[in-house]
């Protein structure tokens, strides 16, 4: 698939490619202050919690990089599906995860004021934990008939 860009898409997977537990102030720079941040586990409101929630998460992330897939952008939104590569000692013992996902996002004041990713949680979690990986790939067989 050939990655297509925008400039603030862009800039996006720029930010997120370089963002780390120690630059985590650069997330002002993104992000208005009454921003609402939505993904498969939280719904974040505000500039604040969305600081102490990327604060948390980076905190013993080893690795993650995003390659964009697709991007479209059209006035104040957007859209960009992406790949994310992650090592995190909790998931999988610290191995190389993949998961594909998009994100959509919408800008007001030149930042981004609402942010939803979508991605499969099985497949960046779940299917990474000893007890849970298993029980979900029991499920999955017994629907795949």
């Amino acid at each position: 698939m050939n990655t297509v860009t925008t400039p603030r898409i862009e800039q996006f997977l720029n930010f997120y490619n370089a963002l780390s537990g120690h630059n985590m102030q650069l997330l002002d720079t993104l992000y208005h202050a009454d921003v609402v941040f939505i993904d498969p586990v939280h719904e974040i409101h505000g500039s604040a919690a969305l600081n102490k929630y990327f604060a948390n998460a980076y905190a013993r992330l080893q690795h993650c990089r995003f390659t964009g897939l697709d991007a479209m952008e059209q006035g104040t939104q957007g859209f960009v599906s992406w790949r994310m590569c992650f090592a995190h000692p909790a998931i999988g013992n610290g191995k190389m995860i993949e998961v594909e996902g998009c994100t959509v996002l919408r800008w007001q004041d030149g930042l981004i004021v609402y942010h939803r990713d979508y991605y499969d949680l099985n497949e960046m979690v779940y299917r990474h934990l000893p007890v849970l990986g298993w029980l979900t790939g029991k499920v999955k067989q017994r629907m795949a008939g």
